[in-house]
Order: structure tokens, then C-alpha cells, then sequence
């Protein structure tokens, strides 16, 4: 197992960026980002769920989840003027990353 100082210098480190490679204004939005990604999975997750007889019982609690995590996400993305097109590029970068490991 890797002591903190390893983990500190060579490994990401918070939010997704190496520790002073980037600005702090691109450090929060890449933290935003990726908040925002694990929102579209949620919202992802929740879709599957409302179509799967499995939930049929509770379809209406899901129904009103996933209304207000697309609320959510609307509202974060307007709050941090976040485009979808910043979403891509995000995904496609984290595609990459997991490609080379």
C-alpha cells in the first residue's frame, strides 16, 4: 500500500487534477464536472429502474426522483454556466484514462 506522501505527489489528487498543474478556477470546474457526471449517472440509473418491472411498486417515488435530479442538473448546469459540450469532453478524456491503464 502506498504511504500518503506516494499517494500525494503521483497519483490525482481531489477533484481529478494533479496538485498544482492547474489553476484553481479549472480545478473547480473539473470538480463541478465530474459532480455533474455522477448526477447524469444517477439520473442514468434511475431511468433503468422506471422501466424495470422489478420497481414497478415504487415507480412513482422513482418518477419523482429523477424529475428532481433533472432539475438538479439543470439548475447546477445554469449555476456554473457548465455547456454540454464541456460534459463530453470530460467523459471523453476519462474514456482515455481508463483506455491506458
Amino acid at each position: 500500500m502506498k504511504d500518503f506522501k506516494e499517494h500525494m505527489k503521483g497519483e490525482k489528487h481531489r477533484g481529478g487534477h494533479k496538485r498544482g498543474s492547474h489553476g484553481a478556477k479549472t480545478f473547480r470546474r473539473g470538480r463541478a464536472l465530474d459532480f455533474l457526471e455522477r448526477l447524469h449517472i444517477k439520473r442514468t440509473t434511475l431511468k433503468q429502474q422506471l422501466d424495470s418491472p422489478e420497481y414497478a411498486e415504487i415507480k412513482q417515488v422513482i418518477l419523482g426522483e429523477l424529475k428532481a435530479i433533472e432539475l438538479v442538473i439543470d439548475e447546477f448546469t445554469r449555476h456554473f454556466e457548465l455547456h454540454e459540450t464541456e460534459e463530453r469532453e470530460l467523459s471523453r478524456e476519462k474514456i482515455e484514462k481508463e483506455e491506458k491503464k
